[in-house]
């Protein structure tokens, strides 16, 4: 979670700063969160990769509805 938190901060302080443009966020986001719903484990390890593909995922929508989650 905390990894997350940072990096969302820096995707944004980014895109504040005309560094990356929101596209281009959402995009590094989408490909993350693909990372993680196409990963491979045992049970417990799909189910961690599910949530955290959930959590992107939600942080990926804010962005794209405002601007900001």
């Amino acid at each position: 979670m905390a990894a997350l938190s940072i990096c969302e901060a820096l995707l944004l302080a980014m895109n504040d700063h005309n560094l990356l443009p929101e596209r281009e966020i959402t995009g590094v986001l989408r490909d993350a969160a693909a990372a993680h719903e196409n990963a491979m484990g045992d049970a417990g390890e799909i189910a961690m990769h599910q949530s955290v593909a959930g959590l992107i995922n939600v942080i990926r929508a804010g962005i794209s509805r405002s601007g900001r989650p």
